[in-house]
């Protein structure tokens, strides 16, 4: 199983982190590491593996 790169969830672009989590709990304990470092979190789950989804918006670089 492969799934999508990306997905469109509540109009937003969310990225897979790459992972194919075979617990509940070990998915969940990926998605609050995020959540700690500002990321928005989504977890779906399919066929028993578990994938975290995430966004961040990115922040106005300071010009030069």
């Amino acid at each position: 199983m492969s799934p999508l790169t990306y997905r469109q969830e509540a109009g937003k672009k969310i990225m897979w982190d790459g992972i194919v989590y075979n617990s509940a709990e070990e998915a969940d304990g990926k998605a609050e590491g995020y959540r700690s470092h500002g990321f928005e979190v989504y977890r779906f789950s399919e066929e028993g593996k578990h994938f975290v989804y995430t966004r961040r918006v990115s922040q106005e670089v300071p010009s030069v």
